[in-house]
């Protein structure tokens, strides 16, 4: 219940920050929209909402836009898309449940977040509704364990130690480089312009950090160093979306933790909401 009162906020919030651009049906809906075949080009009117809700503004009714038909062809530039932000958990050899030696990472499933996004792209059209496309940009999985533990950085295996202090957060993090292969479909617009996509493909990812960050009235802590993340990881994406706004699941087909026999089969799995196409 928790987890989906918590995927449920991120999706107001999502539709909150941001704005929606939709266009009109078509050329013959308005008399002054144009179209020429000779270059694919049209000319249509748009409207643009800003707002949450039903309270919605509308802005630039009379504005025109150009838009070129999606011709077949490759493509590579700087983005800032596919906003990911959902819940990491964790799978133990095919259970949702931690097994004993593991219990050490029991973790507070509705505080253990992924979180990225993408900001470079090649890709190659084959139709307008057809594409594949890699990417690159970056993750970040946290963990916030409920125990009042310590994992120990830098040593030959994943350990850790109990603590006499009542951490307020405990929170063990890693950063990767994050590169999808994705192959996407879409719709045809519908009458609001928007369309649905459909992508899956292989995600790839490669540690750049790792740290522990402990809150307490004591103090505060930061450590970084080696937690044994895996070093490059793989798995496999699914994304389906509406418009601007999706949801995403992405399972990683590896360990975890690398070079600690104890987590052999501990594998992670994220699925939240997305922002961006």
């Amino acid at each position: 219940m928790k987890r989906l009162l918590f995927t449920t906020l991120i999706s107001f919030a999502s539709v909150a920050l941001f704005a929606q651009t939709t266009t009109t049906d078509s050329a013959k809906t308005y008399p002054d929209s144009t179209k020429t075949t000779g270059d694919s080009t049209k000319t249509r009117r748009t409207r643009i909402k800003l707002g949450f809700g039903g309270d919605a503004t509308q802005v630039g009714i009379n504005d025109t836009i150009t838009e070129v038909s999606k011709a077949p062809g490759f493509s590579f530039g700087l983005t800032f898309t596919r906003f990911d932000i959902g819940l990491t958990t964790l799978n133990d050899n095919g259970s949702f449940k931690l097994s004993p030696q593991n219990q050490f990472l029991n973790y507070r499933s509705w505080r253990s977040s992924n979180i990225g996004f993408d900001i470079l792209q090649l890709g190659y059209r084959f139709s307008s509704s057809f594409r594949i496309y890699a990417a690159g940009g970056f993750d970040w999985t946290n963990l916030r364990l409920r125990r009042n533990i310590t994992i120990q950085r830098n040593q030959p295996t994943l350990t850790y130690t109990e603590d006499d202090i009542s951490y307020t957060k405990n929170r063990l993090s890693a950063t990767y480089i994050r590169v999808p292969i994705s192959f996407d479909y879409r719709t045809h617009d519908d009458a609001d312009g928007r369309r649905f996509h459909f992508v899956a493909g292989p995600d790839l990812g490669i540690r750049i950090s790792s740290s522990l960050k402990q809150e307490s009235k004591q103090g505060d802590t930061k450590l970084s160093g080696n937690y044994h993340f895996a070093k490059f990881r793989y798995g496999a994406s699914l994304r389906v979306g509406y418009g601007a706004i999706g949801v995403f699941a992405k399972y990683y087909l590896n360990d975890m933790f690398e070079d600690s026999p104890a987590q052999d089969g501990l594998r992670q799995f994220n699925f939240g909401m997305s922002v961006g196409w």
